[in-house]
């Protein structure tokens, strides 16, 4: 356990000091005039994630910040966050009892996606991408409210979190844009921040 934290940590940081690559202006076919930066964009999105352990999908959170590394490719620090409640039923002769206790997750890694507007001679107000992200989940239960069990807060890592992308992004001009991201995982549409 104290091995992946320490893992994930350094993948994080390492990424983070990845200097953004600057695409320099070169005419390539391009209507633009210039090879275009996706880097540098903070994304915000909302989702929902299919968990087979509640056999349903649940609302998500997700965070991640994309730094150019090479010609229409970005690598992102991403987390995202997901939690549920689980019931039962304990029945006494005289009273049921409710039972629940609340799991959260945690997904951390690093996502990497290619970009294919230059291939598609893309209008400039659309991104396309593939991607994968790979990292590890981080999950938390928490029994509460009339659980006779065990009480105790259970803290595991799934391991190896692995997911694929196939997203888009429409800019709303300045440095707005909206964001569609369809994955094996966790799909959202949300908002990207450009500086």
């Amino acid at each position: 356990m104290k091995a992946m934290r320490i893992i994930i940590i350094a993948i994080v940081l390492s990424a983070l000091g990845i200097n953004g690559y600057s695409q320099e202006a070169i005419v390539v076919n391009d209507r633009r005039g210039s090879a275009e930066d996706f880097g540098n964009t903070l994304n915000v999105g909302l989702g929902m994630v299919y968990y087979p352990y509640v056999g349903q999908t649940v609302p998500a959170l997700h965070l991640n910040y994309e730094i150019d590394v090479a010609r229409n490719f970005t690598l992102a620090p991403f987390i995202t966050y997901f939690g549920y409640r689980e019931y039962s039923y304990t029945a006494d002769p005289n009273f049921i009892y409710r039972n629940y206790y609340q799991r959260s997750v945690m997904p951390i890694g690093l996502k990497g996606a290619y970009y294919f507007d230059e291939l598609l001679n893309a209008n400039k107000r659309w991104d396309f991408y593939l991607g994968a992200s790979l990292g590890a989940a981080f999950r938390k239960a928490v029994y509460v409210d009339g659980y006779y069990g065990t009480r105790t807060v259970v803290r595991s890592a799934t391991g190896l979190y692995a997911d694929g992308h196939i997203g888009t992004e429409y800019h709303l001009g300045g440095n707005v844009g909206l964001t569609l991201d369809l994955s094996t995982g966790i799909s959202t549409i949300g908002i990207a921040a450009h500086f």
